[in-house]
């Protein structure tokens, strides 16, 4: 029988706004289930149950009144344990915030309570949200549900386990280098990374930098869309939210349920690599394989890639000097409470000259133009959203593929960061299992200002792939789950990752 949890976000507040599902019910359910499977996946930080419940039950007076209800009313959310929660802890995963308690909701997480979410709990992250390993020494780490000796990957990996359980119906993440891609593609689940300036976040130091956004995760493209609209604004508190004055630019009905869209009308290239990422052949052949079951669905399906000559090295240098804004002061007088990955990105930042930010900036800018020529000829771009088959959470991070060493401890991310550098929306699929069956996840890169498009591919490919076993969404075993011993257990539980 189907629990409440297991329900959609979509049909969960369906039946909420109809009367027959009792927010205080799906909130129970949800508690439940983190109960009967957190054990074991470690996906949830601090946990805020009592206020849950507490605002579940002003949500179903609210609904027994006949009251307006929020797109979000009564449906439980996963916080990423990088974003501000009033009265809840906040961590960031480092123990110099370990007992940090913000009195204030950060802007996205206000919205949310606004739109009628009702925040279960923190999940989550590695430290600072560095290293797409989802591993702290405040929290310990987080375990991939088809196998919780293998990576969650990150930072959004409490989220994307979260998910996967269905301990929420919703949750948000973050991402740079792929943290809302990442996760998604290890657990199964989707994650999408929006046009820089879509989500209004007042939490950047470099505001105007397009390299950090927030995003919506979600089982599905519905849910996701959902919760998409209940975060999309023109709030002046991110200025790459530009406005055109008296105009509203980002109508969060725009983004409420994907757009329908017929395949066969789209010109779509397909690359594993971008032409330079490290990705591990397994992966490369999974991809071909996967691909070659539906690429004949669109219109046009050619072998390309764009352009992206420096990506490596323009990543590299500004990912570094934004480590120095928010994270030099620590690494100089607290340094035995900063874990390795965040001191490596901020000593590597701090042997940068000017000279060598102003190149990092050019390189940026010609591979953003290149890939502008690239997409008048193409509608979106499908790669494998990450360059590995989960590993192993104890090793810090993948140092080679396929024997080959890797540039930093985020090279392996490449796939990711390729999309951030230009600034186009990119999306996460689940797309069936790989060869060591582990979840596979499908990329889908749009157009500059795409994100509609994205989503309403992905949904089309969603949707298409539905039925296959093949490619349909994995789910984890559960029951396995229920009955595995508790991940702190385990050797290097609670560590740096």
């Amino acid at each position: 029988m189907t629990e409440p949890c297991d329900l959609s976000a979509v049909q969960a507040r369906g039946l909420i706004g109809r009367k027959r599902l009792s927010p205080v019910e799906l909130t129970e359910s949800c508690i439940a289930r983190i109960e009967a499977v957190d054990h074991a996946v470690n996906a949830f930080a601090a946990r805020d149950f009592d206020r849950a419940l507490a605002t579940a039950r002003t949500a179903e007076a609210t609904v027994m009144k006949g009251e307006a209800l929020g797109p979000l009313h009564g449906l439980p959310l996963g916080i990423k344990d990088l974003e501000d929660t009033a009265g809840l802890l906040s961590t960031y995963g480092s123990p110099i915030y370990a007992n940090h308690v913000p009195e204030h909701d950060q802007h996205m997480v206000a919205g949310l309570r606004a739109a009628g979410g009702i925040v279960l709990g923190k999940t989550n992250v590695p430290e600072w949200g560095a290293g797409a390993n989802s591993r702290n020494v405040v929290w310990g780490t987080t375990g991939n549900p088809f196998d919780p000796t293998r990576s969650a990957a990150g930072s959004s990996g409490g989220s994307g386990v979260a998910l996967a359980c269905n301990m929420v119906p919703l949750a948000t993440g973050s991402d740079t280098g792929g943290s809302l891609r990442n996760p998604a593609a290890f657990n199964g689940i989707v994650g999408f990374r929006p046009t820089p300036g879509l989500i209004p976040s007042e939490r950047r130091a470099h505001g105007w930098s397009p390299l950090p956004v927030l995003g919506p995760m979600a089982r599905d493209l519905p849910d996701l869309a959902l919760l998409l609209s209940a975060m999309v604004s023109d709030d002046s508190c991110d200025p790459l939210a530009t406005t055109i004055h008296g105009r509203v630019v980002r109508d969060p009905a725009d983004y409420a349920r994907p757009a329908r869209i017929d395949l066969s009308s789209l010109r779509v290239a397909l690359t594993p690599d971008f032409g330079f990422a490290p990705v591990e052949r397994h992966i490369a052949e999974v991809f071909a394989d996967k691909t070659g079951r539906f690429r004949d669905a669109f219109g046009r399906a050619d072998d390309a890639t764009p352009d992206c000559a420096g990506a490596d090295e323009a990543f590299e240098i500004l990912r570094a000097t934004a480590f120095l804004s928010g994270h030099l002061e620590n690494v100089r007088t607290r340094p035995q409470d900063v874990g390795p990955n965040v001191t490596a990105n901020v000593e590597e930042g701090l042997r940068y000259s000017a000279a060598d930010v102003a190149r990092a900036s050019a390189m940026q800018t010609a591979m953003y133009r290149r890939w502008q020529g690239f997409f008048t000829r193409y509608d979106v771009v499908l790669t494998p959203a990450i360059t590995v088959s989960p590993r192993p959470w104890s090793e810090l991070y993948p140092a080679e593929i396929d024997g080959k060493p890797t540039r930093t401890y985020f090279h392996w991310l490449a796939m990711a960061y390729a999309p951030t550098l230009c600034g186009h929306p990119a999306l996460s699929l689940p797309v069936g299992l790989d060869r060591n069956g582990m979840p596979f996840g499908l990329q889908i890169v749009g157009p500059r200002g795409g994100d509609r498009l994205v989503l309403a591919v992905a949904a089309a490919l969603e949707e298409l792939l539905s039925g296959d076993p093949a490619t349909a969404r994995p789910v984890p075993d559960l029951a396995k789950l229920m009955a595995a011993p508790a991940i702190s257990q385990m050797p290097g539980f609670r560590g740096f990752g």
